[in-house]
């Protein structure tokens, strides 16, 4: 096995490293203080000065514009970018425009990606995307009441949304419906895209998490349609392509998930590590003087490097065989990663002890925001079954 990382990957992991430290670092504790919408000027400042350095939308192919990495690469930048919670933004490599850009340059057509892609890729429009539905079990995408249709030409949607990320200020939403419920499950629904000025789109609230509503990209829309038309050309790919669409989508997208999980894992380690160096517990001994303590880092880095090495063999399995050959490797992260990320954020805010509720670190933020880790993208529970099908399959045993 190598487990070399080519020089210029290295190097380029080192400037955005270098970047996030410097340049976004300092921005945090006014992200602390101020809504997202009040520090846009200061993002702006800074995604301009990202776009200087030759950095702009490190996932997207040279011809667009971007870096052209692939998933490797882009997996050791993502960790970096993910020290901070407004890394990927300053970067254009958000979520969910991160997968609306990809969905797009696949499956859009030259007017779409004229229309909708290029002032996505230029960062001067956000986007969201519209799937899960209050009365319907995210675990289950194949199953969602939100209809289109069609009516001429025109799509008519009808139907009701939660959760629709960064629908806050959005230009448009790619929108999962059913276009028809006669089909087979994985064949009703298509992708349609959505401008959120259109009449009948309707923004009913920002949800609060853990009490904070957020803003802007940094907020979470329940959603309603009601007699919502749209041109037909809207509809994203095939008819009842939706399905397929959206794991194209998640699939690879788990793997960026998984790599930001473990960017967020090692900021909190660093700063486990420097309260534990430097607090005083009494007259010359320091907090990690206690063995417990020396016992959370140990196992932090090690879970943390564990979790690394799962997923850039699975960024490696999906590069040589593909996505499809890849579901056991991914469902593996997703779920392990993510718990693997709650542990040491718990571990860091208990070595800062009371400090560690308050805003005034950034531990509270992460440890609010990133339980939903745990949930999206399919919970754990799902992961976990699509692991142990797989495996039995092995010695001739079906579950189903």
């Amino acid at each position: 096995m190598d487990f070399s990382i080519p020089t210029e990957t290295v190097d380029l992991v080192a400037r955005i490293r270098n970047f996030v430290e410097t340049e976004i670092y300092p921005l945090e504790e006014s992200w602390q203080k101020l809504s997202f919408r009040e520090l846009i000027p200061q993002l702006q400042e800074k995604r301009q000065r990202v776009r200087e350095e030759g950095l702009w939308t490190p996932q997207i192919p040279k011809s667009h514009g971007g870096l052209g990495l692939g998933f490797l690469e882009h997996a050791l930048v993502s960790e970096q970018l993910a020290r901070s919670p407004l890394g990927h933004y300053i970067f254009n490599a958000q979520a969910p425009d991160a997968g609306n850009m990809e969905i797009l340059l696949e499956f859009g057509t030259p007017a779409q990606q004229e229309q909708w892609l290029a002032p996505l890729l230029a960062g001067d429009v956000r986007s969201c995307f519209s799937m899960t539905e209050p009365d319907r079990p995210g675990s289950n995408p194949v199953w969602m009441e939100t209809r289109a249709e069609r009516d001429g030409e025109e799509y008519v949607i009808n139907g009701h949304k939660w959760f629709t990320s960064s629908a806050d200020g959005a230009a448009f939403a790619v929108v999962m419906v059913v276009t028809d419920p006669d089909a087979a499950p994985h064949a009703r629904a298509s992708q349609i895209i959505v401008p959120t000025d259109t009449p009948g789109f309707n923004n009913v609230r920002n949800i609060p998490c853990m009490g904070h509503a957020g803003d802007d990209w940094a907020s979470h829309s329940e959603i309603t349609y009601t007699d919502c038309r749209v041109p037909v050309e809207n509809l994203l790919g095939e008819e009842g392509a939706g399905f397929a669409i959206a794991q194209s989508r998640l699939g690879p997208g788990r793997i960026h998930h998984c790599m930001r999980w473990i960017g967020i894992s090692e900021r909190c380690l660093e700063l486990m590590c420097r309260r534990a160096a430097s607090r005083d517990i009494a007259p010359g001994e320091k907090l990690a003087s206690r063995q417990v303590i020396q016992h959370w880092i140990a196992d932090s880095r090690t879970e943390i490097d564990a979790s690394r090495l799962m997923v850039l063999h699975a960024g490696w399995k999906i590069d040589q065989q593909g996505a499809k050959e890849a579901r056991t490797e991914v469902s593996s992260i997703k779920y392990y990663v993510a718990d693997v990320m709650m542990k040491v954020i718990d571990r860091a805010i208990q070595v800062h002890g009371a400090q560690g509720i308050s805003d005034d670190t950034i531990l509270s933020y992460f440890y609010r925001n990133e339980r939903a880790s745990r949930i999206y993208d399919g919970p754990d529970e799902v992961h976990r079954n699509v692991v142990a099908r797989r495996v039995l399959r092995e010695y001739g045993y079906s579950t189903r």
